[in-house]
């Protein structure tokens, strides 16, 4: 190996030190190569998310020649002989170089193993509401509901969420834990009208339609204490009662399961108009405006 070093210092003028010095360089410049396409690699199995796989090939593109250059003036500049100094500047600078492909990468192990929510849960993530289709490893992806349309149907826009959200906004979960919702119906009828008839009626309804829900729920929340301190004193459907400016405010309260909100309000809305239509004492409310003639019945408009 001397005899090597020996003639490639006679042939080339190089001293053997530089000679070490120069094929580190080398070797370094081919490491991180390697490493940059191994990166990419992962990436393109994990996603074909254009903008997520850009972001990473520019990112790198910095990263490896800035490594590059660090490394190597480490060889060659004697000032990074304090290698642990040189090594806390180089992690600082690749953290924050890859801040946000770190933060989803960290976002997904959080989701893996705290799990907040998993596939098929319906989440509300900030200002956006669906059902969690696919985790990845730097996003996942869920099918919109609510926005323009009413009582959480969906939508059909597929939502791709950075990871890092989880660390950045708060996350509610419909279906983990405690498996039902609390749904409210108002119902508005005048002043005139039979009020305790109607709420009579209403309970009957909500009654009939949430008949076994309050058992299965019980049940639910069993389970559910055993990781969340959940507590309700009452499941069984109520009606409560509140005075309200152009009548008398009915509204149920009950409980039924997120994905069957729309239909759930849908049958008893039917129930409720065929059993008011047979009514004559019952007659529904809306806003509206008393004036007075003088000398004169009033009017109502």
């Amino acid at each position: 190996m001397r005899e090597i070093n020996d003639f490639i210092t006679d042939q080339t003028g190089l001293s053997a030190d530089t000679q070490h010095k120069i094929v580190l360089s080398f070797l370094i410049i081919i490491f991180l190569s390697v490493i940059r396409l191994l990166i990419l690699r992962v990436v393109w199995r994990q996603t074909d998310n254009v903008k997520i796989r850009y972001q990473w090939k520019r990112t790198l593109s910095f990263v490896v020649p800035f490594s590059s250059v660090v490394l190597i003036g480490a060889v060659w500049i004697q000032a990074f002989e304090q290698f642990g100094t040189f090594l806390g500047l180089f992690t600082a600078g690749i953290a924050i170089a890859l801040k946000e492909p770190l933060t989803n990468l960290a976002g997904w192990f959080f989701i893996l193993f705290r799990k907040p929510f998993a596939v098929g849960d319906r989440v509300q993530v900030g200002p956006h509401t669906g059902d969690v289709i696919d985790i990845r490893l730097f996003q996942f992806t869920i099918l919109e509901i609510g926005n323009w349309v009413e009582a959480d149907q969906s939508t059909g826009r597929i939502i791709h969420m950075p990871n890092g959200k989880v660390f950045l906004e708060p996350q509610a979960n419909y279906s983990s834990g405690f498996e039902y919702i609390w749904n409210e119906i108002k119902v508005n009828i005048t002043f005139e009208s039979n009020w305790e008839k109607a709420q009579s009626l209403l309970e009957t309804i909500i009654s009939e339609f949430s008949e076994d829900i309050h058992i299965k729920a019980q049940k639910e929340i069993q389970e559910a204490s055993k990781n969340y301190m959940i507590y309700y004193k009452h499941l069984t459907p109520i009606v409560y009662t509140k005075v309200m400016d152009f009548g008398v405010n009915l509204t149920i309260r009950y409980l039924c399961n997120p994905r069957q909100r729309r239909g759930s309000e849908n049958v008893i809305w039917k129930k409720v108009l065929t059993a008011f239509n047979k009514q004559n004492d019952i007659q529904f409310a809306y806003p509206t405006t008393r004036f007075y003639r003088a000398n004169e019945a009033s009017e109502s408009v």
